[in-house]
């Protein structure tokens, strides 16, 4: 009877490390799924804070670039250089110098074709 015995012990064995590695398995994937889940809610929050910086940002540059605007325009630079008495004006008919293209003169064809030919021989 004692062999009856031992062999019992080994059998009843057998379900319980098959409950504990089911267990195992199901708490493992239970605490994945929460530190995904956690994952992508740090993930969410890190891309609205983004969003809000570039937004912020876009809205910087287009004010920066109305007042490099309206610093360019002629009347405020007229207005810069009179309160900074630089004595600046528009030049002097004297001081233009006046270049006049002359237009493009054109080749009839049967030149072009000639030319052609001479450059191959």
């Amino acid at each position: 009877m004692a062999k009856n015995r031992k062999s019992d012990a080994a059998v009843r064995f057998a379900p319980v490390i098959k409950a504990l590695l089911l267990c195992a398995f199901f708490v493992t994937a239970g605490v994945g799924y929460v530190w995904y889940k956690n994952q992508i809610s740090l993930l969410g929050h890190q891309i609205k804070e983004r969003e809000n910086r570039l937004a912020e940002l876009e809205r910087g540059n287009k004010v920066r670039r109305d007042q490099l605007a309206a610093l360019c325009s002629p009347k405020k630079l007229g207005e810069r250089v009179q309160q900074l008495n630089l004595g600046l004006g528009p030049p002097a008919l004297t001081q233009v110098i006046r270049l006049v293209d002359a237009p493009v003169q054109t080749q009839p064809s049967s030149q072009v074709i000639r030319s052609e030919f001479a450059r191959r021989d």
